[in-house]
């Protein structure tokens, strides 16, 4: 009966190991996919664009 609880705990904790590492695998394509979206729109010269709007009131 101890074995079959060890064997289990083993299990859920191999499981819980797997769903770690996809999760960062994930993270890990996203930070890359993000730096290539911005390499290839500086590349292209498309950068940020500023609405001219910087949140503080015109001074008089």
């Amino acid at each position: 009966m101890f074995e079959h609880h060890i064997h289990q705990i083993h299990q859920f904790r191999q499981a819980e190991l797997i769903r770690q590492a996809e999760a960062a695998r994930l993270a890990r394509q996203v930070r890359k996919a993000r730096r290539a979206a911005r390499r290839a729109a500086k590349e292209s010269g498309e950068g940020r664009v500023s609405s001219g709007n910087s949140g503080y009131a015109r001074a008089a």
